[in-house]
């Protein structure tokens, strides 16, 4: 297979190239980039250099279409939404790790993302790509909307509970933490070191763009879903994102009896783990891989659930899943080249 990468500069696209370039299953890998076309990408990045070097090339849609099997789009938001359209009709399946088409309805692009949208007719095409939740859709697509971080995080800590219609949904809470890789490469004065570091802050408050995507998705599960509060905090480390989840239950079950469901629905799905009682994962143990690892508890005086979800940002929350989702596309193995232990300390 033939794959091509577009912004292979950024976290995401770095990620990406490294994760394929040990893929089973790929022959050849194109890096394009729209403002360092001609360039030589292991002299940007030497530690990546091995015996194949790679020029960036020019983003030629018709040519890309055409040549690769599969492109990647691990581009800043606005810019997917107008290149995708240009990618439909050729050979190529197209992979958005872009927020870009993510959300069905244009005006809420419009209103979260202060963009102009995607044509309807790709909104529409575009498949959810949540492995766990959608994987019958996603092998036939076309294209594939890789969800976001923090959404990976969050739709993975609630799914069975909304889809079982056990949780209160008027009553849900996310209090969401992320390393400072999720602010992508470019510098900005909330990632800049002398502010972040030893640092603690909340940002985008009730106004985070990935609000409407889990909002979206609990609605396909509950469609009598109420909007949510969701809360981003920026944490001093480089990766991993905690999603730490609160609702109150229909009806009343104890912490066993919530995590055995997670357990049954899960069972099937390599790359999320379940913890048993009285256990909670940290971003560590899942460092550097494509796992989502879940704890939960019931307390018994609130008769509230905690749910804590939490994943390595730039991995299940961008390009592992991305390659998750390539995988599914062209039915081979769910876990082919992913990373099956994580990096610790």
């Amino acid at each position: 297979m033939i794959v091509g990468i577009v912004g292979a500069t950024g976290y995401g696209g770095i990620e990406l190239f490294r994760i394929l370039s040990t893929h089973p299953n790929i022959t050849k890998i194109q890096l394009y980039s729209s403002s360092q076309a001609g360039e030589d990408f292991e002299t940007i990045y030497p530690q990546l250099e091995t015996n194949e070097r790679h020029t960036l090339l020019a983003v030629k849609p018709e040519e890309m279409k055409e040549e690769c099997d599969v492109v990647f789009l691990a581009t800043p938001s606005g810019v997917s939404s107008k290149l995708t359209p240009d990618l439909r009709g050729g050979k190529a399946k197209v992979i958005d790790v872009s927020g870009d088409l993510r959300l069905k309805q244009p005006e809420d692009y419009r209103e979260w993302y202060k963009k102009d949208p995607a044509p309807t007719e790709v909104l529409d095409e575009a498949v959810y790509g949540l492995p766990e939740w959608n994987q019958e859709a996603i092998k036939k697509a076309d294209i594939i909307a890789n969800p976001g971080c923090y959404p990976t995080a969050t739709l993975l800590g609630l799914g069975p509970a909304i889809s079982g219609k056990l949780a209160k949904t008027d009553s849900i809470i996310v209090d969401a933490k992320s390393g400072v890789s999720g602010a992508g490469k470019n510098p900005n004065p909330l990632t800049h070191f002398a502010h972040a570091q030893e640092n603690f802050q909340i940002y985008k408050v009730n106004q985070h763009q990935h609000i409407p995507e889990v909002e979206q998705q609990l609605r396909v599960w509950d469609e009598s879903s109420e909007p949510i509060t969701f809360s981003t905090h920026l944490v001093p480390m480089t990766r991993g994102i905690m999603s730490t989840i609160y609702f109150s239950l229909k009806e009343e079950a104890n912490t066993e009896e919530l995590l055995q469901l997670y357990r049954d629905y899960y069972s099937d799905h390599p790359f999320v783990r379940v913890r048993e009682e009285g256990q909670f994962p940290c971003t560590k143990d899942v460092y550097h891989t494509n796992y989502c690892d879940i704890g939960l508890t019931v307390d018994r005086r609130t008769k509230r659930v905690t749910v804590v979800s939490v994943i390595d940002n730039l991995m299940k929350g961008a390009a592992s899943q991305a390659v998750q989702n390539m995988n599914l596309l062209f039915e081979l193995e769910e876990t082919a080249g992913l990373p099956e232990k994580p990096v610790y300390p």
